[in-house]
């Protein structure tokens, strides 16, 4: 179990690292290239920041535990909504403004639940694949188009996401970070699916089981920093908004490299159990944002009702 352990935690160093390097040498390559500070924000933050859960998916899918990574997908959503934000609420708790975040809420339901319906049938085929990842597409091609388009008041989450971008840095140390930062990755990725396959079979436990929780947690901690920086600063919305970015992104990209790349049925406690807590989560987010004025609230002890459910939630996977 030593080496196993040992390359679960190097593995997740190397992700986070790696991930973090990767985003701001990507972002000072585009600056660069004199790529708009609102579509670097939007894609190279984006794709970065979710970066270790598609490699996580993918390397898990081209070695035939396509379960690790469609729990890693629903278990980092999950992680998201229930630990990061419920954490970031107890520690600080959020108001949301933004226009933005009450339409991504719509559509990240609607995606949720078209993944339900293409893994239905708990046959995840390689045309369920292509549909997700095409989604992504989509997904990116709105966000840019929606952010770039004149608008008659500026968007506070658009603007806090400009306003996060890293300084401009020369040619060659933009260059190298993307570099080292996609070695940390590509690296990290491998590693971590090699010590999450072997310490299921140590401890007798499901790939899917060990996707939705340790994989998951660990791959969740971009988020949890981003989230837990971005309302420490005072920007609500970036805490909120990255959180139901991560989670479209996780939904198509993440989840649909598996059936893109090792098609194979599902277990069925994915359909009863972990969709469920998935959707009803988001429901609670969405309720908890809700303005009451023209500002959306997440208190501390509507924080404390998330990491509760977080805690009861991966016992009862363990307990089962």
């Amino acid at each position: 179990m030593l080496p196993l352990t040992l390359a679960l935690l190097g593995g997740l160093v190397l992700l986070v690292a790696g991930a973090d390097q990767f985003v701001k040498g990507a972002a000072g390559t585009a600056g660069l290239l004199r790529v708009p500070p609102l579509v670097i924000g939007i894609v190279v933050v984006g794709i970065g920041t979710s970066a270790p859960e598609v490699l996580i998916s993918s390397f898990a899918a081209l070695n035939g535990n396509t379960a690790l990574g469609v729990g890693n997908a629903l278990g980092s959503n999950i992680t998201n909504v229930a630990l990061v934000l419920g954490l970031t609420a107890v520690l600080c708790p959020l108001a949301v403004h933004s226009q933005v975040l009450r339409r991504e809420f719509p559509l990240l339901l609607a995606v949720m639940g078209g993944a339900l319906l293409l893994l239905w049938d708990r046959d995840f085929e390689r045309g369920d694949g292509v549909l997700l990842v095409a989604g992504f597409v989509l997904l990116l091609a709105w966000l840019v188009y929606d952010g770039l388009r004149v608008r008659a008041t500026p968007d506070p989450l658009y603007d806090e996401l400009t306003a996060e971008l890293p300084p401009p840095m020369p040619a060659g140390a933009a260059a190298l970070r993307t570099l080292v930062g996609l070695a940390g990755l590509l690296i990290g990725a491998r590693l971590m699916v090699w010590g999450a396959v072997g310490v299921a079979e140590q401890m007798g436990l499901s790939e899917l089981v060990i996707g939705l929780s340790i994989v998951a947690v660990g791959t969740s901690l971009p988020e949890l920093a981003a989230s837990l920086t971005g309302a420490l600063k005072g920007e609500d919305d970036i805490a909120v908004g990255n959180v139901l970015g991560s989670n479209l992104f996780n939904l198509l990209a993440v989840l649909g490299m598996p059936g893109l790349l090792h098609p194979a049925p599902i277990e069925r406690a994915l359909l009863w159990r972990d969709f469920p807590v998935m959707i009803a989560l988001t429901l609670a987010l969405y309720l908890m944002c809700r303005p009451t004025g023209r500002v959306g609230r997440i208190n501390r002890l509507e924080g404390a009702l998330l990491l509760l459910c977080f805690v009861g939630y991966q016992t009862l996977l363990f307990r089962q």
